[in-house]
């Protein structure tokens, strides 16, 4: 009897570790998203100052400048918070999906961005650059499907469908440098305020 009661427990026990690996309790890299929405959110907000004459053009190639600085500036940034965060990489099969998921749309968002340039430039149009924000916004909303899927949260979900609708907004403004500031708020909605609710949960399961 005392063998089949110690039995249930282990098997009790290893039900109960996959519960918890499948309901991830922890996201890991909240500050990640944080410090991209808010790097390329403030990005964005000075390419509508350029577009609207509020600060000085100094060519045709300031706004690529622009955004090459902001991509060294995150560079660094994740530099540093990788560093920092290095000790609590994710350990559930859940977190460990998400963060996965986050990886590629790193790659995939660069990826696309080189692509458009280089349709923009082969084409002689600014088409494909139009539609940079709104492929980011769809990448976004696509991660944070799979944090949804995983975790079963109703923020979550809320953050999903915020980016794909988002992305649409974006892309009924593009022809006009408001496109700018509203991609800049998206960022805040999808990026900073998830990211800073992440970072809160963290540092309540440390």
């Amino acid at each position: 009897m005392n063998d089949r009661l110690a039995a249930l427990e282990q098997d009790i026990g290893f039900l109960k570790a996959l519960a918890m690996e499948g309901r991830s309790k922890t996201l890991v890299g909240g500050s990640i998203l944080v410090a991209a929405g808010l790097t390329f959110g403030l990005t964005s907000v000075a390419q509508w100052a350029l577009f609207s004459h509020l600060i000085p053009n100094f060519g045709e190639w300031t706004p690529a400048l622009l955004w090459a600085l902001s991509l060294v500036v995150f560079m660094i940034e994740l530099a540093v918070i990788l560093r920092r965060i290095g000790q609590h990489k994710a350990s559930g099969g859940a977190d460990r999906a998400i963060s996965a998921a986050w990886t590629g749309a790193g790659f995939a968002i660069f990826a696309l961005v080189v692509c458009a340039m280089i349709v923009a430039w082969r084409t002689n149009s600014d088409a494909a650059a139009m539609l940079i924000p709104s492929m980011v916004l769809c990448i976004y909303g696509l991660c944070w499907t799979v944090a949804a899927s995983a975790t079963r949260k109703g923020w979550v979900w809320a953050a999903a469908l915020g980016s794909y609708a988002a992305a649409g907004l974006v892309a009924v403004f593009c022809v006009g440098p408001e496109v700018y500031l509203i991609y800049a708020a998206a960022l805040v909605a999808v990026a900073i305020l998830p990211g800073l609710a992440l970072m809160r949960q963290a540092r309540a399961a440390s």
